[in-house]
């Protein structure tokens, strides 16, 4: 009998399914296990090739599936995108809110609510009946808050599509914030601040963002203990009720389901939810910080390698540059990029390399370029670092490094539309952003027109050599040539954790 991947799902459903009662994540795992293991199939013998001998087709072309939207008489935008391929459905709700809206004195909110909006329970299910109602289906709701957006999702057998939306809808509308999951959230947070200097990486991205955006800047806030310490409920329902209202919300829900059918449930439990909000507050500017071209260290004397970070601030997804950037990026980046070939493969500086314009949808991104190196080749990284970037805007590039960086650009962007929840994803991200829907196909004809003459121009408009900060998390006495050498003034930087005021 020869069992295709169908077969394969039912069979491992059939197993799993009776023991769901007493071991409730395992209709999953079996699924997955069975899933994969029966999707294999034998390789076929075949000699071995070189891979300058192998031949590939163009990439395929994105095709948007068929999708309904619609918006509710109380704001809030719907995607539906049908996916009958298994028996599943997930969705997810972004929300107009974001840490940059905090009060500077409560860093640290949104980071709390966005996590109790879940694991505090709702109204109508305290916080161990919902999970446990979750368990026993296989299911599951989450939540969080980031810097410029929140999002609740959920996941579930198409079979239980009534079930998931009814407590999602809870979630949503009726969460309960817990007094004891606020406090657990928090603990959480000063846990996470207890143990932020252990990592060199982490140090160097936390205080890299401070250089480039600013000490008070709301793109590069940290949350304190003292922060926490002035986050209580009262805050937690305060910055709920400010964002989480309909016309703040996009739901995207893909699946094995029927439009129609489940545009009516979708009315039925959202179509009555009225509450109203203020529109949220401007978005927060970002300008060069008074630290541009400036060089910084973090001394850790018991390391043996040293983290380095170089930037300035960039641009915008908007820009009409991006798509020639992105080319560009693919030039400087990645394992057939000038960086890695050069920095680590020529010159042996560097165990990790990457350089790229960074830009972000609504505010200004960053360039940055950096890695990891020994403590003896800090200043020659930095110093490669710098002329690759310079050789970028002084020097035409390649026919074959140009078609290279295109190919790369676009096979990687196929990859973000390579199922029906990625692509609801991407069209939701443009929705929340304000850009158009046919995004995507003027980005990929943009990549695909640039020329060698582009990459130079838009190399020489947005990268800056002169002008990147540098940062370094290393053992100062073990860099040789030191520092000085680089022939700026260096500044220290004191990563001490202040006291937290509760202990």
């Amino acid at each position: 009998m020869v069992f295709n991947r169908l077969d394969w799902f039912w069979l491992g459903r059939a197993i799993a399914r009776p023991l769901r009662r007493f071991i409730p994540f395992m209709g999953v795992v079996m699924f997955v296990a069975i899933a994969v293991l029966g999707s294999r199939q034998p390789a076929a013998a075949s000699e071995a090739r070189l891979h300058s001998e192998l031949e590939f087709g163009p990439p395929p072309e994105i095709v948007l599936p068929p999708y309904e939207q619609f918006t509710l008489a109380n704001g809030m935008a719907v995607y539906l995108i049908e996916d009958r391929e298994l028996p599943l459905i997930s969705g997810q709700a972004l929300v107009r809110t974001g840490s940059r809206w905090e009060d500077p004195s409560l860093t640290g909110l949104a980071a709390v609510t966005g996590a109790a909006l879940r694991s505090g329970g709702t109204e109508r299910h305290p916080a161990a009946e919902l999970d446990q109602l979750l368990e026993d289906r296989a299911a599951a709701i989450e939540s969080s808050i980031d810097l410029s957006s929140g999002s609740v999702s959920f996941s579930a057998l198409s079979e239980d599509t009534d079930f998931i939306l009814d407590l999602f809808a809870e979630v949503l509308q009726t969460p309960a914030f817990a007094p004891d999951k606020i406090a657990f959230e928090r603990q959480q947070l000063r846990g996470a601040i207890a143990r932020r200097n252990d990592n060199p990486g982490a140090i160097a991205s936390r205080e890299f963002d401070k250089l480039i955006y600013g000490d008070q800047s709301p793109y590069a806030a940290t949350i304190e203990y003292d922060t926490l310490s002035r986050i209580d409920r009262a805050a937690v329902v305060e910055f709920y009720r400010r964002y989480f209202v309909p016309s703040n919300l996009i739901l995207g829900i893909s699946g094995d389901f029927d439009t129609a059918t489940l545009r009516r449930a979708i009315e039925q439990r959202f179509g009555s939810w009225t509450e109203i909000a203020p529109p949220p507050p401007p978005i927060p500017t970002a300008t060069p910080s008074d630290r541009e071209g400036q060089l910084f260290i973090i001394d850790r004397p018991q390391l043996t390698q040293s983290s380095v970070l170089m930037g300035h601030l960039g641009g915008q997804v908007s820009d009409p540059d991006y798509a020639q950037l992105s080319v560009a990026n693919g030039i400087l980046n990645g394992f057939g990029g000038r960086l890695f070939n050069e920095l680590r493969s020529s010159q042996g500086l560097a165990y990790s390399v990457y350089g790229y314009w960074s830009p972000e949808f609504d505010y200004p991104g960053r360039v940055i370029a950096g890695g990891q190196t020994r403590s003896d080749g800090t200043v020659p990284f930095i110093e490669g670092l710098r002329r690759e970037f310079q050789r970028l805007r002084d020097e035409p590039v390649s026919a074959e490094e140009l078609a290279y960086a295109q190919d790369s650009t676009l096979n990687s962007f196929i990859f973000r539309f390579a199922d029906p929840s990625q692509t609801l994803s991407r069209l939701m991200t443009y929705a929340y952003y304000g850009y158009p829907e046919d995004f995507i196909f003027r980005y990929q004809e943009a990549v695909k027109a640039t020329t060698i003459a582009d990459v130079q121009r838009v190399a020489q408009a947005h990268l800056h050599p002169d002008r990147l900060t540098t940062l370094v998390v290393g053992n100062r006495s073990a860099i040789a040539p030191p520092l000085e050498t680089i022939g700026k003034p260096i500044r220290a930087i004191d990563v001490t954790i202040p006291p937290d005021p509760s202990a």
